[in-house]
């Protein structure tokens, strides 16, 4: 064999073994972009895709250890049609079935940072808004007298299920439908129609500019973030500007309302109110709110459906000293086109005003006794950091704000009974504060379990010996109850030292850390927050011990209610002790409280509104017939006023005389908001039965040490 046949046909295995490498490794080859189903529109810009590869490179660490695959891939391109469109309203069902050649690609175009894909999609969804707002508009044009009321048509509340429109027609006229609801709407609710088509107009028009406003960096930001809360909800990319309004609310500089918002669908949604905060105080703006439109002092109303959150909050902030106007869409309302519009005074939110404070209140007992219990409201776990770090011996923490004010309750004459630790609406805060707070109760032991994305499991520990309260206690904790609260009510639940009393609260056991990229910032579930028992806080919160009824629909507030929330899990418990063993106690404190609720005006009066509001919550659709959704509401307004009328009837109040009676009330109880920490002249329910079942355990825990000094005297 010649040397030049021998090179030849070692060529040819080298060939061989390249074109069976490459086929065995297809993702060696890089597979050629889909044609785009839209032409034009915006297109990535060139940081964008180093941030992409960036993100990209960061979700490897996240607590969920998802990989890059097909399924995932599957799951960002459900979610991001589901962000863009959740109603399925834009879309045709041809437009999906064009995007479908994307399903499987996303995966392998983010790690090259090719954002192409994300980028198509949001072209048609522009393109296709913009035709569904036009078309509103033209309908309007043609005047209200043109929309027919008197049919036996009805439109769906919830689309997010229903088969993608198949072709203009049928799309018009799902908006057909949504627009005669809107102007419906209004019309029951007393606005003329000159008036509706006035405000249809300017909310439709807001709504085009602003869709035609949209930039490359929006779409980025919402493209990467499908893939960012494909992992969970709570792991979020940053632009630039979004950073810096986040890097902004986590200071107490902020001036503005002190709440806390996130986007939803088209909406900006309130999440919580931040305590000592002007929306908290005002008692107007209440959580799961949303805010569909913001006005400055006595300009005009300016609608943020639609917007991005971060240019929202920018509206929303303000001066201290000045007004901001807002028009929401009340919580549990049938309706987005049912709003209200209210006004809030922006200022600083004040670390003093988070401070906890104590009050005493007394429960009547048999025999003319009276249970005397402290109470102690902690609206949040705050540290001054920076004190702290300096080593300055005065700084503010919630630890040592409420180990003066235990000092100052078992200084008491006569002492207290026992001891509520009201959390409700406490979002968290200082995971150091929580567990020093713990220490203040346990006298020595485990707080809490940390667990990292490689399963290694952290236990943080009390390392204060000595305890400054031993005696009965209950902590009170509401859905709004979350994170840091979590944590302190698990340990009292788990060590026995307190019975948890209230609803389910809202399961964050979940810890970020934010990751800064060369575009933005990254924050990123890294860990979860265990109980010394093992049980997991995230999902299912904390389950109380003695539950009461609440307005609050846990389907649209919690953990559970958002998407790809982490799991409920266990790991092994760490050693600890138990201090005592309240669950022989639970049924007769559970029996006595049942029977107190059974009779209380109050609680009649929240159950039966929940029944009401459950009824409407479950309504698939509504009639766009004129004359039976007026008889609908008048029916729901019957029973609305009777429910009042039956409470206070039942507390010795004047019943109201009618409907416009009750609106009247709605919205003064709006602008004067119940005084939890017990000012004002109306007592808290919830608190003072609260102080009830743990007199009832005080009593029980008497019996018992009598019976047991009498067993002993006998045995004697």
């Amino acid at each position: 064999m010649t040397r030049r046949t021998t090179l030849l046909r070692n060529l040819s295995i080298v060939a061989l073994l390249i074109a069976a490498l490459l086929q065995v490794c297809g993702a060696l080859t890089v597979s050629p972009r889909p044609e785009p189903v839209s032409a034009g529109g915006l297109a990535p810009e060139e940081v964008h895709a180093g941030a992409a590869r960036g993100i990209v490179d960061r979700l490897q660490g996240h607590y969920r250890q998802m990989r890059f695959d097909d399924s995932l891939s599957e799951k960002v391109f459900n979610r991001y049609l589901r962000d863009l469109d959740p109603n399925r309203v834009y879309f045709l069902a041809s437009d999906v079935a064009a995007f479908d050649r994307y399903r499987l690609l996303l995966d392998d175009q983010l790690r090259r940072g090719d954002l192409s894909a994300g980028f198509d999609i949001f072209n048609l969804y522009q393109q296709r808004v913009g035709e569904r707002l036009e078309y509103l508009l033209a309908r309007l044009d043609e005047g209200l007298d043109s929309l027919s009321f008197d049919g036996s048509d009805s439109v769906l509340l919830d689309r997010s299920e229903q088969p993608w429109a198949s072709s203009e027609e049928d799309m018009d006229d799902i908006w057909e439908r949504r627009l005669k609801n809107a102007v419906l709407t209004m019309r029951l609710d007393g606005v003329k129609d000159e008036e509706i088509l006035t405000r249809l107009e300017r909310r439709y028009s807001s709504q085009l500019n602003r869709v035609q406003q949209n930039a490359s960096e929006d779409v980025f930001q919402i493209y990467i973030n499908a893939l960012t809360q494909t992992f969970d909800p709570h792991t979020s990319y940053f632009t630039p500007h979004t950073s810096e309004n986040f890097n902004i609310s986590m200071s107490r500089s902020l001036e503005g309302i002190g709440a806390v918002l996130q986007a939803e669908d088209e909406y900006t949604k309130v999440v919580r109110l931040v305590p000592g905060g002007p929306a908290a105080k005002a008692g107007q703006l209440k959580s799961a709110d949303r805010i569909v439109g913001v006005g400055q002092e006595d300009d005009e109303m300016v609608n943020v459906i639609g917007w991005r959150l971060d240019e929202v909050v920018n509206l929303i902030r303000g001066p201290k000293g000045t007004e901001v106007r807002l028009e929401i869409i009340p919580a549990g309302s049938a309706s987005e086109h049912s709003t209200r519009e209210i006004t809030i005074e922006r200022n600083k939110v004040m670390l003093e005003e988070q401070a906890a404070k104590k009050q005493i209140i007394e429960i009547p007992g048999t025999n003319d006794s009276v249970e005397r219990i402290g109470v102690i409201r902690i609206p949040a776990f705050y540290l001054d950091f920076d004190a702290y770090n300096r080593g300055e011996p005065d700084y503010t923490s919630t630890t040592r704000d409420v180990a003066r004010l235990l000092q100052e309750l078992n200084d008491e004459e006569p002492a207290i009974d026992g001891l509520v630790i009201d959390l409700r609406n406490n979002g968290g805060g200082s995971l150091h504060e929580a567990t020093q707070l713990v220490s203040l109760f346990i006298g020595g032991g485990p707080t809490v379990q940390v667990r990292d994305a490689r399963g290694r499991v952290q236990v943080e520990r009390d390392k204060v010996p000595g305890t400054l309260y031993s005696g009965p206690m209950a902590v009170l904790v509401n859905r709004f109850s979350a994170s840091a609260s979590e944590i302190f009510a698990g340990a009292m639940q788990d060590y026995g030292r307190a019975i948890i009393i209230g609803d389910h609260t809202f399961g964050k056991g979940t810890v970020q850390t934010l990751l800064p990229l060369g575009h933005g910032q990254l924050k990123l579930t890294q860990a979860k927050f265990y109980r010394v028992s093992g049980s997991s806080n995230q999902n299912l919160g904390i389950v109380p011990d003695i539950e009461m009824p609440y307005l609050i629909d846990k389907e649209d507030i919690g953990e559970s209610a958002l998407p790809n929330a982490l799991p409920w899990d266990k790991i092994d418990a760490t050693a600890y002790t138990p201090q005592f063993n309240l669950t022989p106690y639970l049924p007769s404190l559970r029996e006595l409280h049942d029977q107190r609720l059974a009779v209380n005006p109050e609680f009649i009066y929240v159950r039966e509104q929940l029944v009401l509001l459950e009824e409407q919550r479950q309504k698939e659709s509504v009639s766009l017939n004129e004359e039976e959704r007026r008889s609908e509401q008048e029916a729901f307004e019957v029973r609305r006023l009777a429910i009042e009328n039956t409470r206070r009837k039942a507390v010795g109040e004047e019943p109201l005389k009618d409907m416009a009676a009750l609106r009247a009330l709605d919205e003064q109880r709006s602008l004067d908001p119940e005084n939890e920490m017990g000012d004002s002249d109306k007592p808290d329910p919830y608190l003072q039965e609260t102080g009830a079942v743990l007199a009832d355990l005080v009593r029980l825990l008497q019996n018992r040490q009598v019976a047991n000094s009498e067993g002993k005297t006998a045995q004697e």
